[in-house]
């Protein structure tokens, strides 16, 4: 694990159907931190596709047309936002395809667009893939789980992101092979680019099914990966790392460039099982994962008590 000073490439970014207590649930208590616990959001995504009503209700948006990040003159295709079923369960899936032109490139986002996001517990269920479902291999993608602020001017002093996973299996950005990148982001400017963060990375393999999780508090960033500390982002060293302010909470899969493609067209998918954040709660991976076990074996697909908090 590092703890280091990384530019990556530039990133530009109620209705609860069920309330569910977790004395009910007879969950496993966690231990809050500054402010009291304070609701919790949990997504099983059960859609019928990225037109769905519900999802709009549930708070999410698929994101279509141009602009940053990834390729210039690509577009982020909502048709590439399904749920499939697998493993017996319907599931988020992102389809991220290109032909090697920034013309034939889609690429693919959802997202909790209000800034409800900032202390607390994130987890999620991922499957992260290292081939192309189709076509031929070597493409440079990038497949993320985050929470972000706007950027609202060149280094913007309470920008505030939590990158949880940004998985590279064909490389990118100086690295060759499959790495998983960590990032908690200070400021930035895009042009000239310039970035102020601290990034931790694993140089491995993480194809298939893993846990993605994160605690945000006491001034620390600490991430998990299937319940292991990959990462601990403190205020320490040149840049304060620690979020300033409400985020939004994103999904996306996207190319950082062309540069290694083959011919024909390549279609990656990332998948994404269930989501959780609790808020101004600090949970271990384990019993955030037993949360989110307990909502689906009583039957909860969506619940949001983030209101009013």
């Amino acid at each position: 694990m590092s703890n280091t000073v990384l530019s990556n490439t530039g990133k530009f970014r109620f209705a609860a159907v069920a309330a569910l207590s977790v004395a009910a649930l007879g969950l496993a208590p966690g231990t809050a931190t500054g402010a009291a616990a304070c609701g919790a959001l949990f997504d099983d995504f059960h859609y019928a596709s990225h037109t769905d009503g519900l999802l709009s209700q549930h708070g999410w948006q698929v994101r279509s047309g141009g602009g940053g990040p990834g390729v210039a003159g690509a577009r982020w295709a909502p048709e590439g936002i399904t749920f499939p079923t697998s493993g017996g369960d319907k599931v988020l899936q992102l389809a991220s395809a290109t032909d090697g032109t920034p013309a034939g490139t889609t690429q693919t986002e959802i997202m909790q667009p209000d800034r409800r996001f900032f202390e607390g517990t994130y987890a999620a269920r991922i499957r992260f893939s290292d081939a192309p479902e189709s076509g031929p291999d070597g493409d440079r993608i990038n497949q993320t789980f985050f929470t972000i602020s706007p950027l609202r001017y060149d280094n913007d002093p309470i920008y505030s992101e939590l990158d949880f996973s940004e998985y590279l299996p064909n490389g990118g950005w100086g690295e060759a092979g499959p790495v998983n990148f960590q990032t908690s982001w200070h400021t930035y400017t895009p042009d000239p680019w310039y970035a102020e963060n601290k990034s931790s990375s694993q140089r491995r393999s993480i194809d298939g099914w893993h846990s993605v999780a994160a605690t945000v508090s006491d001034g620390h960033v600490r991430y998990y990966i299937d319940g292991e500390l990959v990462a601990d982002h403190d205020r320490g060293g040149p840049f304060d790392v620690y979020p300033r302010q409400d985020m939004s909470l994103n999904v996306n899969q996207w190319f950082i460039d062309l540069t290694q493609h083959s011919g024909g067209t390549s279609t990656y998918l990332e998948q994404v099982d269930w989501v959780y954040y609790a808020k101004n709660e600090v949970l271990t991976p384990a019993v955030a994962v037993e949360r989110a076990a307990s909502y689906r074996s009583s039957g909860v697909r969506f619940t949001d008590g983030l209101g009013g908090c």
